[in-house]
């Protein structure tokens, strides 16, 4: 039999920069290994049969830590702006994540490849379960803070969930809709108080031994599944294995971060977004990184500019929105005490964003490319060269191609879709399927390839560029938005007969959501502002709030097609000034 001997990863400090056209697998270097495994052929490479990121990346930096071997650099660095500040070492990290662990197995009753629906915003305790969820073999489900109780109700009933934890402020809407979900059996709060019905999470947790062992996992043993939006119907659920996620880094080399144990790097987007995961737990803590974060209850240019200039963070990730705010600051009043590296993703950003942050800062801002079921994409490496507007070149182990509709490859320079070679190796960093959902799982792919849903072009250099949604979903502020979901909160409002949702562009989130409303005979002679403000705030209360149209416009008829369905890329190409 075959042994994959997992070693130290001491290889991570001890690499000299990476040749940046490698694509193989990390030099493991170190001679003290810890682990062996039964091997499995994946294509051309061997990977362990098993592996888990929490004892097979986490631990051993652990071990790394205790030995003097790794810089005096925490693991996690979390402040709140109101003074209070949370540092570990991946020692502490181990520590409270295994307290956690048992509070999931033996307080909540959670077994290996159960589901755990967590919703908490940037807190300390979001980064424990998700290292806790890892140890027991648990399925985390990340959510957005902004979910409303019909959002929470959809996916505790799609994904059965067990368990979920929240906070004291999103209780109430758990409650709400409790009674029609029949798998959930336990309600963990993070609150300093009490509530009937949950049990309290920091208490519990406080209180447990830190004896756990972490179960044995399969490198294709699900680890994480995400809500993901799309152009019709509910938000699909996305999983993720413990090698698309946890291995994948492994093998990647530093592409698109390029950390260092030294190094901190601080990510702005919400928790529930795939971007967190990659940006704020697996990739950075492969390389024995600090992972900064700021509660940052809402987006303030001030605060995260004063961030910058009195914490050593030297890697910077988030959404072009966040550029587009920032550069609309004065910078050269801000000294940063050590950002070097910036990169954007999400959305497309503008080459007029960059030149400004470049001229002020003196700083590149990388781009990458990513999605929930694949990852990143394509990103702008570190010393490749920045082209205005392209998003850099295809990541290792993923071929990107520009396909036509027959899934046939076209030459540079034409335009076509992002596709990503998924046959007849599909690659380790893909989703391993939409739970549930088989026919949305063979209709991601067309001949050999996954198909993006984004239209782009390559040029001959390999650099791709981003044209635009080849289908109807909107990207806002890097947030994914089904116009269904919008609809049919809209729909719900008694003044509206018949809706249509786009995307409109706009100079600060890139897009905003956009409403095109046939009204009922009986509101057609209402205020329309006041009306607008009426059906936003609606759909704010009806479903998460960043999903509400910002733009509203009120017509008579939808232009259709004869077999009755809405034209929704005619009124974008109006919007985007196409017709």
């Amino acid at each position: 039999m075959k042994v994959f001997k997992l070693q130290s990863l001491k290889f991570l400090w001890t690499l000299k920069p990476p040749n940046r056209t490698f694509h193989g697998h990390p030099r493991l270097l170190a001679s003290d290994v810890h682990s062996q495994y039964e091997s499995i052929r994946w294509g051309k490479q061997e990977l362990p049969k098993y592996f888990n990121y929490a004892s097979d990346v986490l631990d051993k930096w652990s071990e790394i830590e205790k030995a003097g071997k790794r810089p005096p650099n925490p693991a996690f660095w979390w402040i709140n702006g109101k003074g209070e500040e949370v540092k570990w070492s991946f020692e502490e990290l181990g520590f409270l994540s295994r307290k956690v662990a048992n509070v999931l197995t033996k307080e909540c009753g959670l077994q290996k490849g159960d589901r755990l629906i967590v919703i908490l915003p940037r807190i300390p305790e979001w980064w424990l379960v998700n290292v806790a969820c890892m140890r027991a073999g648990i399925v985390l489900i990340p959510g957005v803070s902004q979910l409303s109780a019909k959002d929470i109700l959809y996916r505790l009933q799609a994904s059965k969930a067990t368990c979920i934890i929240t906070t004291d402020k999103l209780a109430p809407a758990v409650d709400s809709v409790a009674p029609e979900c029949h798998f959930l059996k336990t309600k963990l709060m993070v609150s300093e108080g009490r509530r009937e019905g949950w049990l309290n999470f920091t208490e519990l947790y406080k209180n447990q031994a830190a004896d756990h062992s972490c179960v044995k996992t399969r490198i294709q043993d699900p680890m994480i599944i995400f809500f993901t939006s799309g152009t019709t119907g509910s938000p699909k659920m996305t999983q993720h294995s413990q090698g698309s996620l946890g291995f994948r880094p492994l093998l990647n080399e530093r592409y698109w971060l390029d950390l260092t144990p030294s190094g901190t790097i601080w990510n702005t987007a919400d928790t529930g977004w795939i971007l967190t995961s990659v940006a704020s737990v697996y990739d950075p803590w492969v390389f024995g990184s600090c992972v900064f974060i700021h509660n940052l209850p809402q987006t303030d240019s001030a605060v995260i500019l004063n961030t910058l200039c009195r914490f050593p963070i030297d890697t910077l990730v988030g959404a072009p929105t966040l550029f587009r705010m920032l550069v609309q600051n004065d910078l050269s009043s801000y000294k940063f005490m050590n950002l070097k590296y910036c990169i954007s993703g999400g959305e497309p950003l503008n080459p007029e964003v960059m030149e400004q942050w470049k001229s002020q800062t003196g700083l590149n801002i990388h781009e990458v490319y990513g999605q929930t079921e694949v990852g990143i994409i394509c990103s702008v490496f570190k010393g490749m060269k920045i082209k205005p507007g392209s998003m850099g070149k295809a990541a290792p182990l993923y071929d990107v191609q520009i396909i036509d509709k027959n899934a046939n490859i076209l030459p540079p320079g034409q335009q076509g879709e992002i596709a990503v070679r998924s046959k007849p190796i599909r690659p380790l960093g893909f989703f391993s399927e939409y739970v549930d959902n088989p026919k949305k799982t063979a209709e991601s792919e067309r001949g050999d390839f996954y198909v993006t849903g984004d239209r782009g072009v390559m040029d001959e250099d390999g650099y791709f560029q981003f044209i635009g949604r080849d289908d109807d979903i909107i990207i806002s502020s890097g947030y994914r938005i089904g116009p269904f979901e919008v609809e049919s909160a809209l729909i719900e409002h008694p003044a509206v007969v018949e809706t249509a949702v786009v995307s409109s562009p706009d100079p600060l989130r890139g897009e905003v959501v956009k409403a095109f409303v046939v009204l009922s005979p009986a509101f057609s002679s209402s205020d329309l502002k006041s009306l607008t403000r009426d059906l936003q705030d609606h759909v704010k209360k009806t479903t998460a709030p960043y999903k509400y149209p910002r733009k509203v416009e009120f017509v008579q008829d939808l232009p259709k097609t004869v077999t009755g369905k809405i034209k929704r890329n005619e009124l974008r190409d109006k919007e985007w000034g196409r017709m």
